[in-house]
């Protein structure tokens, strides 16, 4: 089942990732895109901390869609995060 959007969390700079969460009916999933995957989907490299929430912005529906698929093949478990990497983008 796919997920639907919900909550931009914002950049993690001790992870290097972009937060975010997302739904499955009613339990809220935590959701994560490493700097990195999220600056290969952009076609860029070293985007600031300052600018990821608007390239988060700009690529939400790509970086929804990777994490509800990621979801959907993951083992369901309370707490799992969905976490996005590079080796992700190329499904």
């Amino acid at each position: 089942m796919p997920l639907t959007r919900d909550r931009i969390i914002g950049h993690d700079l001790e992870r290097l990732a972009f937060c975010f969460t997302m739904l499955s009916e009613d339990e809220v999933v935590q959701c994560q895109i490493s700097d990195a995957a999220m600056d290969e989907l952009a076609g860029m490299q070293g985007t600031e901390s300052s600018a990821r929430q608007a390239q988060f912005t700009s690529l939400r529906e790509t970086i929804e869609r990777i994490a509800s698929d990621l979801y959907d093949e993951a083992p369901r478990f309370k707490g799992y995060v969905v976490r996005i990497f590079i080796r992700h983008l190329g499904r």
